[in-house]
């Protein structure tokens, strides 16, 4: 995925950072979020998306996957309580004024929680019957703190056996962006604790699932490879991720950048562009 590729949790940005949030905010919706669009296809294809559903998006972030939801009919809710800059964005892809006279489902999104869109949610509004959780988890120590909160949270919204989406990295030798990643831990060192790199772990998603009382029911992997325009490009997409923050806060940005770019160039082609190989792995889990 909050909308990141890990879940954040950082402090509130003065107004200086609150600048630089909306350029990420912007650089995740223009480069990095459509890094996961196979992924969002693979899903939506393997359980049928479309008029019939009732999607509810944890962490929404700037909205690409409720779209694409949107554009094959579904209603969607998308729900998210710690970064206003990509809800915002979300707001501009998904209300009707971006849509113009094109037909389009039922869209709603909430700066919040679960519990928000429940109370937000008309009495004769039918139970949801998809939930997501598309930020992927298992690259970071603890990056699925709170998921299984908000997984407890969202269930008493849907209807029985709804599936339940979660998401994943693959393992490290699959995926090249890995030891991008570590980059990150180096120089956040300092600062390391629930930050800290470390690879996917087989059960990752299914230990999420059952603490949240969900039951899974199938999974897939899906090649979703990080392709940017150029060195530049590459940079301001993974720092839109939040995965460096740490990092620039342990160091300061110069550094950060300079090193990041270092880890990129084996990845560079000679056309310029980069292009790292993922794999990612989805769960899907059954309400009770």
């Amino acid at each position: 995925m909050t909308p990141t590729l890990v879940r954040q949790h950082l402090p509130h940005a003065g107004p200086t950072s609150r600048v630089a949030s909306c350029s990420r905010a912007r650089d995740w919706a223009e480069i990095q979020e459509r890094m996961l669009v196979p992924l969002y296809e693979a899903v939506y294809e393997r359980l049928e998306v479309g008029p019939p559903t009732r999607l509810l998006g944890l962490g929404c972030g700037s909205g690409l996957a409720l779209l694409m939801a949107a554009s094959r009919g579904a209603a969607v809710t998308g729900v998210d309580s710690c970064t206003p800059e990509r809800l915002a964005l979300a707001r501009e892809r998904l209300l009707p004024e971006a849509w113009g006279t094109r037909a389009r489902a039922d869209v709603r999104l909430v700066d919040g929680t679960p519990e928000d869109a429940a109370d937000a949610a008309d009495a004769e509004t039918p139970a949801y019957n998809l939930v997501t959780a598309f930020e992927p988890i298992g690259c970071m120590a603890g990056d699925s703190e709170g998921l299984g909160e908000l997984l407890s949270a969202a269930t008493p919204l849907a209807a029985r056996g709804t599936p339940v989406v979660l998401v994943g990295w693959g393992p490290p030798e699959r995926c090249a962006t890995s030891s991008v990643l570590r980059v990150a831990t180096k120089l956040a060192d300092p600062l390391r604790s629930t930050g800290s790199w470390r690879p996917a772990r087989r059960d990752d998603l299914e230990e999420v699932a059952q603490r949240a009382g969900l039951r899974p029911d199938g999974s897939g992997r899906v090649a979703c490879p990080f392709g940017y325009a150029d060195m530049d490009n590459a940079v301001r997409g993974l720092l839109s991720t939040g995965l460096f923050d740490a990092a620039v806060a342990a160091t300061d940005q110069a550094q950060v950048d300079k090193e990041l770019t270092e880890a990129l160039h084996p990845h560079q082609r000679r056309d310029g562009t980069v292009w790292m190989p993922n794999v990612f792995r989805y769960l899907i889990a059954r309400t009770p």
